[in-house]
């Protein structure tokens, strides 16, 4: 067998894997664009029309459009919150000399490892008890608090593979750590950075369950309780403008993940492998 016949069938495997891994995304975009008196049928591509989408846009008490705005709100809020918390406390683990630093630090990693379900019943209750069910601020508040260890430990990961000879310039020019931390180490931080960005906003846009159980309002739902409102019990399921309005919610995540390949791929290779 020649190199280029190698080459030629491990293209056309990789063509084969990927095609099955689209083939989902393929179906659920022709159902979006087929008549609901057809929807049942085999896949075909007779007949496509844009009802669907109009009907998924303006049908629901609320229009979508504003669970779209919604899940944008939040997701850059998150976004925010976890830039602005998760870069101070790396800096902190990674830089600065504290007491119990070190079992602190197990600590956080140790909260990786605990199941997101162990904490919803004692957060649901605070958050009750302070009168923030039907708000945005079970959503977004933990996000400020640097909840999420994972983007810590990245972010201690990346600090840590900066030299530290920066620092002790910064010092002898008179910074102190705060200045150290946005003159010097912040702006170095670009790849980890946009990691961060990138997976918080994938993670809170496709969040389900957090949003269904602090959010009871339609008007204050998000694109996937906004989804869930297209299905029912009672067979009356609507699952031409439910598939119509899953590909519009795959719009921002796949723009997002476009725009910040580069920067996604050159932060995990430069934090993952070390």
């Amino acid at each position: 067998m020649t190199w280029a016949t190698s080459q030629g069938w491990k293209h056309l495997l990789l063509l084969g894997f990927g095609f099955v891994m689209i083939y989902p995304l393929i179906w659920m975009f022709v159902k979006s664009l087929t008549p609901s008196a057809t929807l049942d049928a085999a896949l075909s591509f007779d007949g496509l029309t844009f009802e669907n989408y109009i009907e998924g846009w303006t049908s629901l008490t609320v229009p979508f459009g504003r669970f779209m705005a919604n899940s944008m709100l939040v997701a850059v809020l998150c976004i925010v919150g976890n830039l602005a918390s998760c870069t101070l406390a790396a800096y902190a683990f990674a830089r600065l000399q504290f007491r119990l630093r070190g079992p602190l630090f197990g600590l956080m990693l140790a909260t990786i490892m605990l199941p997101f379900h162990v904490t919803i019943v004692p957060q649901y209750i605070l958050f009750h008890t302070l009168g923030w069910i039907n708000t945005y601020v079970p959503l977004v508040l933990p996000k400020f608090l640097a909840v999420e260890s994972f983007f810590v430990f990245l972010m201690v990961q990346f600090i840590r593979g900066i030299p530290r000879t920066l620092d002790d310039a910064a010092a002898l020019d008179g910074c102190g750590p705060f200045r150290t931390f946005f003159r010097v180490i912040l702006p170095l931080c670009i790849p980890a950075i946009g990691v961060t960005t990138v997976f918080t906003f994938i993670w809170t846009w496709n969040d389900f369950f957090t949003p269904l159980l602090y959010l009871s309002k339609p008007d204050l739902y998000t694109v996937p309780v906004g989804l869930s409102t297209f299905q029912d019990s009672t067979g009356l399921s609507n699952y031409g403008a439910l598939f119509a309005m899953s590909i519009l919610s795959l719009v921002p995540v796949f723009i997002v993940f476009l725009f910040a390949q580069r920067a996604l791929t050159r932060g995990i290779a430069t934090t993952g492998i070390k």
